[in-house]
């Protein structure tokens, strides 16, 4: 007997909109303390794992609804459009946040980067340290960054709906 595969849409959606509020709250805490200037490197692990907990969780809930089984390209499918969503909330926050709350957002931050790097490497020139974050400068301009944060959120949501579906995956015997 053929049983019918659940839609992954509505899990889509809600697991996507729940990191992307998530992000969007962590990222207005960290913004409130003023930690968004040098942040501890725990900030990031802690981000990261709450992305991957929300993701498998998400992708849990697809294979629960599908009575139990599921295949990787429904896993890649599922995390990648939960990143997705999540990625578009966050970087709406971030366009939000860098051009009409905290408009010198990059230049406080790449300040910050600019002064530990005259302090560790003294023999550098400031002229020499304004070179090298020329670039970096310019990828943090609204629109790339905008775009950036996307493609971002879609390689960590691929990489971990691979790995979660690899795991996860329960193919349905068909006779």
């Amino acid at each position: 007997m053929e049983t019918e595969k659940a839609s992954s849409k509505k899990i889509i959606i809600n697991y996507g909109l729940i990191l992307g509020l998530v992000s969007v709250l962590f990222g207005a805490i960290i913004y409130a303390t003023g930690m968004y200037k040098d942040p501890h490197w725990s900030i990031a692990i802690l981000s990261f794992l709450i992305t991957i907990g929300v993701l498998v969780y998400g992708i849990k809930a697809f294979k629960t609804s599908n009575n139990g089984f599921l295949n990787l390209s429904d896993a890649l499918k599922v995390g990648i459009g939960i990143a997705l969503i999540s990625g578009l909330v966050s970087s709406v926050w971030n366009l939000t946040l860098t051009t009409v709350i905290e408009p010198d957002y990059t230049q406080q931050v790449m300040q910050v980067q600019k002064d530990k790097y005259l302090e560790s490497s003294p023999d550098l020139t400031q002229e020499q340290i304004d070179q090298m974050f020329a670039i970096p400068e310019k990828m943090q301009s609204p629109p790339i960054a905008f775009a950036l944060g996307i493609i971002g959120s879609l390689f960590i949501g691929f990489i971990i709906s691979l790995i979660a579906g690899l795991i996860m995956q329960k193919k349905q015997e068909i006779y």
